[in-house]
């Protein structure tokens, strides 16, 4: 990946002695590109909030079929031209052709971005339906990986499946396809969310013997919303355990607890993680700043003081 930003105090309860605590903690987020005015401007509130925790990259996601194709560009556009962060456009192959791609590929360099979210992408009718590739298209993320590294020399990053893709017939072939994305040239994974700890384990474990060396960031989901954590769930195939519901039952009408409770969750699961030897971690902001931002001092990652001043230019 790309140079490490300004070292960040790593402090509090989280941090330990010795080497690792000498480290910087990676952290990376995820934003979707807004549909209205009221989004957008909700959007730029959480991008300026969390700008000053210098993250690794910042990611925009690409709808359904590239149906947010001309908003994605123009988030990512704009974050290069107003901010110092490193955005990481997601592109996907569906309903897209090849020169469709190449050309979408060429535009995000001339623009300035270096780096690239390679996915096959959900089909138009969005997640669960039918994914049938065109006869003139990029196949897969694989394919759409080797074009990529082909066509300029991006950080590509790919999704990563801790409890197996929903169309794939099991893990061993999800880790099959993880080192074929590898060997066509990405160079760090990131994981769909998940709160089954040992089950993103196991599956590191596996890909580590398989010989896939690249880094892969664990995806962590502050959600307090439960009833809309469990769409995104049964979606994805991302299991929710017994634990994780009876936090939440009950707070229907108690959204304050809701947010302490998402909070608290996301913090220990981090904390688990790097006793495990993880140092980086992406973030689903879902265009919401204040748990990510909460959670980040937990953490002990602090605002540089580089990003501070500029934040108070």
């Amino acid at each position: 990946m790309s140079s490490a930003p300004a070292a960040r105090r790593v402090i509090g309860p989280v941090a330990r002695s010795g080497e690792r605590a000498a480290r910087p903690l990676g952290i990376s987020f995820e934003f979707f590109p807004p549909k209205t005015p009221e989004m957008e401007a909700n959007l730029w509130s959480a991008i300026r909030r969390l700008e000053p925790l210098a993250p690794d990259f910042v990611s925009v996601t690409y709808g359904a079929g590239g149906s947010t194709r001309e908003r994605t560009h123009r988030t990512v556009k704009r974050i290069i031209d107003e901010t110092s962060l490193k955005p990481a456009a997601h592109l996907t192959c569906v309903e897209a052709s090849r020169e469709e791609v190449d050309e979408v590929i060429r535009e995000y360099w001339a623009a300035g971005v270096r780096h690239i979210v390679s996915l096959r992408g959900d089909p138009p009718s969005g997640i669960g339906g039918v994914y049938t590739p065109r006869a003139d298209g990029y196949a897969n993320a694989t394919e759409l990986t080797q074009a990529i590294t082909a066509i300029n020399p991006f950080e590509v990053l790919v999704g990563v499946y801790p409890e197996g893709h929903p169309e794939s017939p099991n893990l061993a072939h999800d880790i099959d396809v993880l080192k074929a994305k590898v060997d066509a040239g990405a160079t760090r994974g990131i994981s769909q969310f998940f709160f089954d700890i040992d089950a993103f384990l196991r599956f590191i474990d596996k890909a580590r013997s398989a010989g896939i060396t690249i880094p892969i960031s664990p995806g962590i989901m502050p959600v307090s919303n439960y009833k809309g954590l469990v769409k995104m769930a049964a979606a994805c195939g991302t299991s929710l355990p017994s634990w994780l519901g009876n936090l939440f039952d009950g707070l229907d009408d108690d959204p304050e607890t809701r947010r302490l409770i998402a909070c608290s969750v996301a913090a220990e699961m981090c904390a688990k993680l790097e006793e495990q030897g993880f140092s980086d971690f992406h973030f689903y902001t879902l265009n919401r700043a204040d748990l990510v931002y909460a959670i980040c001092r937990v953490l002990g990652v602090r605002e540089t003081a580089s990003s501070s001043s500029e934040a108070a230019a």
